[in-house]
């Protein structure tokens, strides 16, 4: 008898890949993924640690784990992943249902706690098959944020083979998977540890290089040091989008100090100038953090300011909190009120609105060629290489009558109307 196996993933894409490369490693003659209704041997859950809402989400959804266990509706129960890495020594006394707990750097032990064999996570099960993916090129982070756990959590930077990464990306392309997302905690990193030399350049230049890959997308970027290649894959390289997420965090030399971003507010705009020049319509998109120790009224002027000359074309932004075991919560006084951290985030995001609003309605009356996500009411929902999914708006495609074989597919639209986030099209 197969043993009948539900995993659910909570947390970011990372641990969406995590969990297609688990699901890729379980050997098809001894496990199933449970129907809904059925019973499961086994019900796993790949939680994050990463921020207190994210820890509540998952920790909450442990505990109605351990409620369907008492009442007999799941078999053993097992948590891995991010929330356990970061506190394994607390939770199996809290939470004494579960009956194993690995961490996020445990992949390989879970495997044979399951009674399957070791993997090189180079395969992937696709959870919700589409036209795009997320590749993840490293793990961990040799940073050293003030405000982020995320190097304790996952460990120090380590980058997957160039070979692992085109093998994998070519089972996704005959899948159907035509745009790879590339994702990491520090992207620009790619290679260091390897090859001695920073090689996200040579990684897109071997990707694009694969019959059936369209779009390659970079995600989570840092400043500092930017390579100069990748600035040259993405102005020549035709599959690799316009497009770049690099978290600024912010923009005053004292915030940034206190941030331990090892770059300052001139580098930041400089680096912002060049990606303008050198990459000829270039989509931007950044994340920002408010109300972080240092951030007085003046800084804070400053980061607005920034942002209306930068207009990047995509912003998120988080309010300040104390990540326990961070050097920030140790060191740094957490000094701004909570309502008046609210506050500035909603004067930062009003602003960001009217530039996102700008930027949209520019592009009314233009051509794009956009993928085919979904169909939602009847409509197609799209994106352009100006849009990354899940973070982004979408370009709405009205028809009438949708055609599923679309899904997957590039389409050319006409842009005709647009508001803050999302744009609206017709297909030609």
């Amino acid at each position: 008898m197969k043993k009948k196996l539900r995993i659910i993933t909570l947390g970011c894409s990372k641990n969406s890949v995590d969990t297609e490369h688990l699901l890729a490693a379980l050997p098809a003659d001894a496990f199933e993924l449970c129907a809904d209704g059925e019973r499961p041997d086994y019900l796993l859950y790949n939680t994050c640690g990463f921020i207190g809402d994210a820890k509540e989400e998952s920790i909450q959804a442990v505990l109605e784990g351990a409620a369907a266990k008492s009442r007999g509706e799941v078999g053993k129960l097992v948590v891995f992943g991010c929330l356990s890495q970061r506190y394994a020594a607390q939770m199996p006394s809290l939470i004494p249902e579960v009956d194993a707990w690995f961490g996020a750097r445990d992949m390989n032990p879970l495997l044979r706690y399951l009674g399957a064999p070791e993997s090189r996570f180079v395969r992937r099960l696709q959870e919700n098959p589409r036209g795009y993916a997320y590749l993840k090129i490293s793990e961990g982070c040799d940073r050293r944020c003030s405000y982020c756990a995320i190097p304790f959590i996952r460990g120090a930077h380590r980058s997957v083979p160039l070979e692992d990464l085109e093998e994998e990306a070519r089972q996704l392309v005959s899948e159907g998977v035509s745009e790879l997302i590339l994702i990491a905690q520090d992207s620009t990193f790619y290679g260091l540890d390897l090859y001695g030399r920073r090689a996200l350049a040579t990684l897109l230049e071997r990707l694009s290089a694969i019959d059936g890959v369209e779009r390659l997308r970079i995600h989570y970027s840092y400043p500092d040091n930017f390579p100069e290649d990748v600035l040259e894959q993405m102005a020549d390289n035709p599959k690799v989008c316009k497009y770049l997420d690099i978290p600024l965090q912010h923009i005053s030399d004292k915030v940034l100090a206190n941030m331990h971003r090892h770059i300052d507010g001139a580098r930041t705009r400089e680096l912002v100038q060049r990606l303008r020049e050198e990459v000829p319509g270039v989509v931007l998109r950044t994340t920002l953090i408010v109300g972080h120790p240092g951030e007085g009224p003046e800084e804070f002027n400053e980061l607005l300011d920034f942002v209306r000359e930068a207009r990047f074309e995509r912003l998120g932004a988080f309010i300040y909190s104390e990540e326990e075991g961070t050097w920030g919560a140790a060191h740094l006084k957490d000094s701004v009120p909570l309502e008046e951290k609210r506050r500035r985030l909603e004067e930062l995001m009003s602003l960001q609105a009217e530039i996102s609003l700008s930027f949209n309605q520019s592009r009314i009356g233009s051509i794009e060629r956009v993928l085919v996500d979904d169909i939602v009411n009847g409509a197609y929902v799209c994106r352009s290489q100006g849009e990354s999914p899940e973070v982004d708006g979408e370009i709405l495609v009205r028809t009438e009558k949708a055609d599923e074989k679309l899904i997957g597919s590039y389409i050319d639209v006409r842009i005709e109307a647009a508001d803050e986030y999302d744009l609206s099209a017709v297909q030609l």
